[in-house]
């Protein structure tokens, strides 16, 4: 498929075979079956038997191709062997001079489909000449390697063809099979001797031309005969195929060329080469469309949302869209069933037939398709099948693509701005505006200025979960335990109906972790078993449950007792973390709407965390605030603010414990600093941190005071039901006894205050505390 057409061909660099037409395969083919067990058959070989001994033109290389058209009568009841007549009019197929282009005898549809006036197979569009020789080279090679060595390589499958249609002026797709039964091989002088080992070798590289030449000369082969091709249509497939990955590409629906591509692809699967596309993206937060093909002007529908009447006719489509989940079929537009506006919109850009469908991804609209052509009929009920296959295609696509564009959104924001509290606002206006100052006074190379806020002074606070490193590993260790010990169950019962070595070993690995988890959780293990598990352990049982019916119940208990999402026993661990989660949920929203009422007493930044527990800082100072004056009554009012707060978190927690799934104690610290430092917004971080070498002593401290133990007792300083306040001066005391005696006397604290020393820390001496316990009722 390759050359100009003759009858014979010499051998060439790309091709090194000689070949030549020939008859005799087929008449072979029907010499033996003159004695077939079918008389039918049998007769048909002998009458062919007869015409050809009466036609001697027949016999040996065919020279002149003329001669197959004189004696076409003849040619025909050869080729009832591979041409039956009752799929002629429907195959796609043609008898082609062997390996070369010119086709001898073909079906109207195989003529139709791939060849040239001349009789010549066109040119594929997505294969050059140089690849398709190297092909059919290869199939040579390998034909020779079967019919004079008896050796069979793998099959080579079908190849793509893409040809142009020229009835509707788009191209098509369909695989090629090469057929070679009327191919002979003849051998000319000896016959090259092949080892098993250089069999071998030419079996693992039928990709290597240069060995294949070598261990087979082309000299010593001619090919005689002819090929039959058998082609099929696989445009939909093809292009299915070619949409899903067109579509995994990224911005692919914000590009208008690829838009086009796209809609290429689609004009050939429908066969309509003016088919016009339209996408639109669905936004929940606005409830709008947003047209992705305004540059090639596709979108019918969302047009009419930039209007000035827009809005009824779009709307009462969308809602019957949605009411049916099925496409809206638009035959004629002209007489169809749809708001007066909304068909003027259509056919005012030119359409007459349509198809609209919206996007689903899962329960969620995310967009509409549009499909649309100016012949009336072009689109109808029939189509609807061939959209819900690509229909998804274009929601995954939609869906992804909005994702992207949220992406690019935050990473711009992230870039540009930073999370910048209320109440310092002002102060990153005035260092903004000051660097596009010295911008414009050309200081090109100029640099945001150090935003330090002086003279501030801190608070800190956090409501830890007590033990919940234990707790979450004694769930984990749980979980893990119940999961090997149902499994072990069923290599138990599975031991008693299957005499499988495998199982002895899984069992005694089972048994193994078992005992070493009921010793303790060692870092790794949850990782390891559950890898085990779900690699080695349950891959059996599929089978066993398929092969053995009396373990289906066991298997089933073992299934149902398995999270389906995450793969694993999750019973222990999902109830710590579900009381984790509603401790942490139940302290932050309450300690957010405190601080929205303590912003109203004077501005302040505020910054909390969620770990296990809550924790918080608020810095407080006249260098915050804009235009507005501070006093030390502010300061002292927050702290007072502070307690009152833990006081109420104390309770809450206390009263929720009974309520968890698995029943957590939270433990409340302060850390008292009256000492003011300040705080650098730290550009790199875009977060704020200490500044100076001897403010970091108060970073330091706020790390570690939370594993604090009493001195001389070893006991840890935060208690259930207590709130304990951290210092180091004893005037930061006797200001907090004042506090704690006025919460006495309202009845929120106990009579008792604990007034401690604490064990040295790392790198921190001579901490001192109070303590005191909350009235829980």
């Amino acid at each position: 498929m390759l050359p100009e057409p003759t009858v014979a061909r010499p051998a060439s660099a790309a091709f090194p075979f000689q070949t030549s037409l020939s008859l005799e395969p087929i008449i072979a083919y029907w010499r033996a079956r003159e004695d077939h067990d079918n008389p039918g058959v049998a007769l048909l070989a002998r009458s062919i038997g007869e015409k050809v001994a009466a036609e001697p033109w027949c016999r040996g290389p065919i020279t002149d191709m003329s001669v197959l058209e004189c004696h076409c009568d003849l040619v025909d009841t050869l080729m009832l062997a591979m041409f039956p007549p009752a799929s002629f009019r429907h195959d796609i197929s043609g008898a082609i001079v062997p390996f070369q282009r010119y086709s001898f005898y073909h079906t109207p549809r195989f003529a139709e489909v791939l060849l040239t006036s001349a009789k010549t197979v066109k040119q594929p569009l997505n294969i050059d000449t140089a690849t398709l020789e190297v092909h059919t080279a290869r199939m040579a090679y390998q034909l020779i390697l079967d019919k004079v060595y008896g050796v069979q390589m793998p099959d080579n499958g079908t190849i793509i063809f893409t040809v142009p249609d020229y009835s509707i002026g788009l191209y098509r797709h369909f695989s090629v099979v090469f057929d070679s039964t009327f191919l002979d091989v003849r051998v000319v002088g000896t016959r090259p001797e092949l080892t098993s080992e250089q069999v071998e070798l030419l079996t693992r590289n039928p990709n290597r031309p240069d060995i294949w030449q070598e261990l087979l000369p082309p000299m010593h082969f001619v090919l005689e005969g002819f090929n039959i091709l058998h082609l099929a249509d696989v445009t939909e497939q093809e292009i299915l195929s070619e949409l899903k990955y067109d579509l995994l590409e990224r911005d692919v629906l914000q590009a208008s060329d690829r838009l086009e591509q796209i809609q290429e692809k689609l004009r050939v699967l429908f066969k309509r080469p003016f088919l016009q596309l339209g996408i639109a993206a669905y936004n929940e937060k606005k409830r709008a469309f947003v047209d992705f093909g305004r540059k090639i002007n596709h979108s019918f529908l969302t047009k009419q949302l930039h209007s000035q009447d827009a809005g009824s006719g779009f709307r009462q489509i969308y809602s019957e869209l949605w009411q049916n989940r099925q496409p809206l079929v638009l035959e004629d537009v002209e007489t169809a069933a749809i708001p007066e506006d909304l068909r003027q919109q259509i056919l005012s850009i030119g359409i007459r037939s349509a198809i609209l469908a919206l996007l689903r991804y899962g329960d969620d609209t995310v967009g509409l398709l549009e499909l649309g052509s100016p012949n009336v009929g072009d689109l109808d009920e029939f189509d609807i099948e061939t959209v819900a296959q690509f229909a998804p295609l274009f929601a995954v696509a939609v869906k992804r693509n909005a994702e992207e564009i949220q992406t690019r959104v935050q990473a711009i924001i992230k870039e540009k701005f930073t999370a910048i509290h209320p109440s310092m606002e002002w102060r990153f206006t005035n260092a903004a505006e000051n660097l596009l100052q010295k911008q414009e006074d050309g200081n090109r190379g100029a640099e945001m200025e150090d935003i330090v806020f002086h003279d501030v002074y801190p608070l800190h606070g956090s409501c830890d979960i007590r033990g919940s490193s234990t707790a979450r590993n004694e769930a984990i260790q749980g979980d893990l335990v119940e999961h090997l010990t149902l499994a072990n169950k069923v290599l138990k019962k599975a031991s008693e109906f299957q005499a499988l070595p495998i199982l002895d070993e899984l069992k005694f690995y089972v048994n193994k972790n078992l005992r070493r988890l009921r010793q303790g959780l060692i870092s790794g293990d949850e990782v390891s078993i559950f890898e085990s598990l779900r690699t080695e352990v349950e891959p059996l049982f599929e089978y066993l449950g398929q092969n053995t019916p009396e373990l289906q119940a066991v298997i089933s208990q073992y299934w149902s007792n398995i999270d389906p999402e995450l793969g694993i026993l999750y019973k222990r661990r999902k109830a710590f973390e579900q009381s984790t989660t509603l401790l942490n949920d139940a302290v932050s929203d309450y300690l957010d709407e405190e601080e929205e009422k303590a912003q109203q007493m004077f501005p302040h930044y505020f910054q909390r965390f969620k770990t296990d527990g809550v924790e918080y800082n608020i810095y407080v100072g006249a260098s915050l605030v804009e235009h507005k004056p501070f006093d030390l009554v502010f300061l002292k009012n927050l702290r007072l603010w502070q307690l009152l707060t833990m006081i109420e978190i104390t309770r809450r927690t206390v009263a929720l414990k009974p309520h968890l799934p698995v029943p957590l104690d939270t433990t409340q610290l302060i850390l008292i600093h009256s000492q003011p430092l300040g705080i650098r917004f730290r550009q790199d971080e875009r977060q704020f941190d200490v500044d100076g070498a001897y403010n970091i002593r108060y970073e330091i401290i706020k790390k570690r005071i939370d594993k604090a133990t009493v001195q001389g007792t070893g006991e840890r300083l935060t208690q259930p039901g207590r709130i304990a306040l951290v210092y180091s001066q004893q005037r930061e005391a006797d200001e907090y006894l004042e506090y704690l005696d006025y919460l006495q006397d309202r009845g929120l604290l106990e009579d008792e205050i604990e007034e401690l020393e604490l064990e040295e820390l790392q790198g921190v001496k001579g901490l001192l505390a109070l303590r005191v316990k909350v009235k829980l009722t």
